[in-house]
């Protein structure tokens, strides 16, 4: 396994047993490899937006013409446990589909989350970690 993809699956925090749904795969364009390696990691395959499972994350492919990021943020989060996580994957600045950093980030707060960290997970994806807000009681 590419050793970069291996630290992204671990910088991501994603744990044997998890289950991860993913959303806007597509073979043509996103990171087979880092799909495969997640898959690894937890043990059971990834699931697709069909699944009914409430899920400990959430792998959301996004490019710049996929629509509302708001939209899929807020449908990504009724699948999510209270404590997961939905890890962004973008394209790198100067690829196709490439989507601005402080769009993600004004989505966020939108949808109902908040971002902690972004990284570059692969040679052509960079990931950004959203987390739900904790309500304040």
């Amino acid at each position: 396994m590419n050793p970069q993809v291996a630290s992204a699956v671990d910088r991501m925090g994603i744990s044997a047993g998890d289950l991860i749904l993913q959303l806007g795969f597509d073979t043509a364009d996103c990171d087979n490899e880092l799909s495969e390696a997640i898959a690894t990691k937890t043990g059971s395959p990834l699931l697709s937006s069909d699944s009914q499972e409430v899920v400990d994350g959430v792998i959301l492919w996004w490019r710049e013409d996929d629509g509302d990021l708001v939209d899929e943020l807020v449908d990504a989060l009724t699948f999510l446990t209270e404590d997961g996580d939905i890890w962004v994957m973008n394209p790198k600045m100067g690829l196709p589909g490439h989507t601005s950093p402080s769009d993600i980030q004004d989505a966020a707060p939108t949808a109902g989350l908040t971002q902690t960290i972004s990284f570059v997970a692969t040679s052509q994806w960079t990931a950004t970690r959203l987390v739900p807000r904790k309500s304040k009681k």
